[in-house]
């Protein structure tokens, strides 16, 4: 990695956040209740429904997996769908990915929802290395089709980029070619917004699929903002390699309006192309029930 690409970057915050009330504000207010309805349904397949507790147990991963495969609790609904309906993955911890692999398998959703799970000292990332390392092996051994690996933010704070992308190549290396790496940035952790932008391009280069904005466990965690700037990075990394990288937001989406904004932006910068599963998710575990509410109740005025 050529440290010195790092070293230009500057990043206007009243900038960026007027861009971002240019991108969303009036394009949300002209929404119809048709559009209204099918934003909902795409919120859902985008959806990584995610219980992350210190209480999980095997029957609420069951739970969980269940409500995944069959999001509407009428399950009528489901029957007048046209095409699947449902999330796009689940994601648990380390420990609970058998669990989920069962209950999804008892399903028969194996092959349609993904299973991704936590890793490398989540939330935190301040563990060594190789326990790092061991619990994606752990993961992808228990059934994990998706590792969020969350990075850890004192490399981010004291500028030891070189550092932060030989962990995420070992990191890349411990998932192998078949299993996808998410990158946790933690952005309510990394002190300014250049920072931001600066973790983006590094755990890019070092081969992440996804770049996640947080743990869900900080303070501060996915905002519009934060999302552009990591969103210019995604374009810039496309324009120097060709290559498509997702970004999840994770934290802080709670309403299908939120989640609307969300994808509004993402189709106003990097186009609809990236609405799809493979390249955008929602990282959520009350989205959901806001979903289920919208949907009915949009439904019923048309």
């Amino acid at each position: 990695m050529n440290v010195k690409q790092l070293s230009s970057v500057r990043v206007n915050l009243s900038c960026v956040v007027r861009s971002v009330d240019l991108l969303t504000s009036a394009l949300i207010k002209r929404v119809t209740d048709a559009e209204f309805r099918e934003y909902t349904l795409q919120a859902l397949k985008l959806t990584d429904l995610t219980t992350l507790a210190g209480d999980d147990t095997e029957s609420n991963v069951a739970r969980l997996c269940f409500r995944a495969a069959y999001p509407f609790s009428d399950l009528a609904v489901h029957a007048q769908m046209k095409g699947e309906v449902h999330t796009a993955a689940v994601c648990v911890y380390p420990s609970r990915v058998a669990d989920a692999h069962r209950a999804l398998k008892a399903l028969g959703m194996l092959n349609r929802i993904q299973i991704a799970s936590v890793a490398t000292g989540f939330p935190s990332g301040s563990y060594p290395l190789e326990t790092r390392l061991k619990e994606i092996r752990f993961a992808i051994e228990q059934g994990a089709t998706e590792i969020d690996i969350v990075i850890d933010r004192s490399l981010v704070l004291t500028g030891k980029w070189q550092e932060l992308y030989d962990e995420i190549v070992a990191m890349r290396k411990a998932c192998g070619d078949k299993v996808h790496l998410k990158a946790i940035l933690g952005i309510g952790e990394c002190g300014t917004m250049v920072n931001v932008y600066k973790a983006s391009m590094v755990a890019m280069m070092a081969g992440s699929d996804f770049i996640k904005t947080s743990t869900g466990k900080e303070a501060v965690n996915a905002t519009l903002p934060v999302g552009l700037v990591m969103i210019r990075a995604i374009q810039k990394f496309y324009r120097l390699t060709g290559k498509k990288i997702g970004l999840k937001p994770a934290g802080g989406v709670r309403t299908v309006r939120d989640a609307i904004a969300w994808m509004i932006m993402i189709r106003e910068t990097l186009g609809e192309e990236w609405l799809k599963p493979e390249l955008f998710r929602f990282g959520a575990s009350g989205l959901l029930d806001d979903i289920e509410k919208q949907f009915y109740a949009v439904s019923k005025r048309l």
